[in-house]
């Protein structure tokens, strides 16, 4: 199967005829055999209905249904385990996707050889509100990850299928796809600049919290991607450096006692100061002792990602 086609979605009935019979113009006139799948991220309309009708017409269409909301990154993440299309590509129900840029999407990952393609939404239809923090976190993700995307969030994506099968989305990770690919060892992520329409039908489902959660996500997934596997290399490291720290503060007020009998240790700020110092170093240390030893526990603390086998 040339493609598959993952659609999450909630409370989108109406866009779901128009936005079905789009793609199967186009993947029609393209002649790919494809699947789209539509995952209702337990909306409480009637997009499931809709889901069922638009199934009942074209047996390419299917479904997955949440019994409650689970989010973007849990509906992308079922849709991941059930493609089975050679490229994978992924887009938003509310029609500010367009499905006419499915066909230039499926030639930069099996004619160009990209890996990932990420779309860039250059020109944008929305107020300056989620504009202007939208710029602020791409920023901070291409700073702290070294992918040179200008928009990681856009939902128009493109994938080779053992990329969706490497990675995990969870949480609200979404976001950060690319970043998943990269440290999974895909690097060869590309971008396209697409077509960003205004809102047809409904409102949007986002607040200012996601951006708020966007920066707390994009600190985890930087140390579980860096850490995960040696973490003590993280909270040793610091844990050491900060008792070091207080230790030398510590050792330079005692010597100053011995040299200078007038000296008074504890009513310098400095020798409190050194004495938290040294506490909080060894709660780290202690920190990444424990999490060393979850870790050695762990069922996947060998599972490592691999690419082929010869003679094994």
């Amino acid at each position: 199967m040339n493609l598959s086609i993952i659609i999450p979605l909630y409370n989108e009935e109406e866009s779901l005829p128009e936005l079905s019979d789009w793609i199967t113009e186009v993947v029609t006139q393209h002649q790919f055999t494809y699947e789209v799948i539509m995952i209702d991220d337990g909306s409480n309309d009637n997009s499931w209905q809709v889901i069922e009708q638009i199934a009942n017409e074209n047996p390419n269409i299917k479904g997955i249904k949440f019994q409650r909301n689970y989010g973007k990154s849990a509906a992308l993440n079922e849709g991941f385990k059930a493609a089975v299309g050679d490229v994978v590509i992924t887009m938003d129900a509310d029609m500010q996707d367009s499905p006419d840029e499915i066909p230039e999407l499926y030639k930069m990952i099996t004619v160009d050889g990209y890996d990932m393609v990420s779309g860039w939404k250059q020109k944008r239809h929305d107020p300056i509100t989620k504009t202007i923090p939208t710029k602020l976190f791409n920023a901070a993700t291409r700073k702290s990850s070294g992918i040179k995307l200008h928009d990681f969030n856009c939902g128009l994506k493109a994938y080779k299928n053992k990329v969706v099968k490497s990675i995990e989305v969870y949480g609200e990770m979404h976001r950060y796809i690319p970043v998943l690919a990269k440290w999974a060892g895909f690097r060869k992520i590309g971008e396209k600049v697409v077509v960003h329409r205004a809102r047809k039908y409904g409102v949007t489902k986002f607040g200012w919290e996601r951006f708020i959660n966007g920066f707390l996500d994009l600190a985890t997934i930087t140390f579980v991607s860096k850490f995960s596997k040696r973490p003590m290399h993280f909270f040793g490291l610091y844990g050491t450096f900060c008792f070091l720290i207080g230790f030398l503060i510590s050792l330079y007020l005692v010597l100053g006692k011995l040299v200078y009998t007038e000296f008074t240790i504890t009513n310098r700020p400095s020798f409190y100061m050194a004495l938290t110092i040294m506490v909080i170093g060894m709660q780290l240390f202690l920190a990444g002792f424990i999490a060393e030893l979850v870790g050695r526990n762990s069922p996947e603390r060998n599972s490592y990602l691999i690419e082929k086998k010869l003679g094994v």
